[in-house]
């Protein structure tokens, strides 16, 4: 697969995410596994921590809804979407059954996927595990090693090593607005409809979000 690494792309759809610093480490690994985009759905808010600096390496692309996400994925970027859960039909990740560039949505720490965000899967894996102390992995320890399976799959490149770290990229000094999702009238008043319907229960984990700390995509996509 690696002559055709240049044409393959990874994503990471978050949504449904129930602890908010989970994103912010999920974001790390996203940088260092070459995810092309990480697609939000729903609020755009969470709390960077745990990125350490890596999510200003990625783009953003922000959707109200599953079923724009689907068309943005499906059409824009022809990608199949992968859903990271143990069903009846997932295949072994090890066993890379990866076709062209995909996007990873992986379930909700307690509940894993849900209805509608299996309707909108093309196929599943799973992590296949060798010990009995625990039923589950943490969101971001399995997007992790789905998405280091992939890159192997890819035939992506290897970033280049300096002692016993890699090498940083450059920082942007500025983020491109072009990358991101452009907000128009409608997808503004769409927000904030769906902020009131979830204003008695947060997105992530029921509790008042802190702006100043958590609301990083509010930053990014105004940029």
């Amino acid at each position: 697969m690696a002559a055709a690494a240049a044409a393959v792309e990874s994503y990471v759809v978050v949504h449904n995410v129930a602890k908010r610093h989970n994103v912010g480490t999920l974001a790390r690994s996203a940088s260092a596994f070459g995810v092309a985009e990480v697609v939000i759905v729903g609020r755009r808010d969470f709390n960077s921590f745990g990125s350490h600096g890596s999510s200003s390496h990625l783009r953003f692309r922000h959707f109200h809804s599953l079923s724009d996400a689907q068309l943005y994925l499906h059409n824009e970027r022809d990608c199949d979407i992968c859903g990271v859960e143990i069903t009846e039909d997932a295949v072994a990740v090890s066993q890379h059954p990866f076709r062209k560039s995909t996007a990873f949505l992986l379930g909700n720490e307690g509940t894993g996927l849900s209805a509608k965000e299996i309707e909108i899967c093309d196929f599943f894996v799973y992590i296949p595990q060798y010990g009995g102390g625990t039923a589950s992995l943490n969101v971001t320890v399995a997007a992790s090693i789905v998405l280091h399976h992939f890159g192997v799959w890819a035939g992506f490149p290897e970033r280049r090593r300096e002692g016993n770290k890699f090498v940083l990229a450059e920082k942007p000094t500025r983020q491109d607005r072009k990358n991101y999702f452009l907000e128009s009238a409608e997808s503004i008043i769409a927000e904030r409809k769906l902020r009131r319907e979830n204003a008695s229960s947060d997105f992530f984990n029921g509790k008042k979000i802190d702006d100043a700390q958590s609301d990083l995509l509010d930053g990014l996509f105004s940029a």
